[in-house]
């Protein structure tokens, strides 16, 4: 199984229902992206604030394999959600860090 991990440095002004609604828009790709095992959403809440460096919000996709998370790169909805979610960040695509781990 194949963890990805997306950390967020949101535009100050990105409202909590903002993203929320890009978040569920993430959680409808379940349905419609075979090999999605699960989808979760948090806040950082670490204390070491040097390095968190602003990004606040993450989420992850657990994919079955890689062929998934594969398919879920190149997927039109996937590509059309990530566009919105970095106009609401930072600095644009500096505004995003990506981890995929391996379960």
């Amino acid at each position: 199984m194949i963890r990805h991990i997306v950390h967020l440095r949101f535009k100050s002004g990105v409202a909590r229902a903002e993203k929320e609604l890009l978040y569920s828009d993430l959680a409808n790709l379940s349905g419609h992206i075979g090999g999605i095992v699960d989808f979760q959403h948090r806040e950082n809440i670490s204390v070491e604030t040097p390095l968190v460096r602003d990004f606040l919000d993450m989420f992850w996709f657990d994919f079955k394999d890689i062929s998934v998370r594969d398919a879920y790169l190149v997927d039109s909805a996937h590509q059309a959600i990530g566009a919105r979610i970095v106009e609401k960040l930072e600095g644009g695509a500096d505004g995003v860090f990506v981890c995929d781990v391996e379960l």
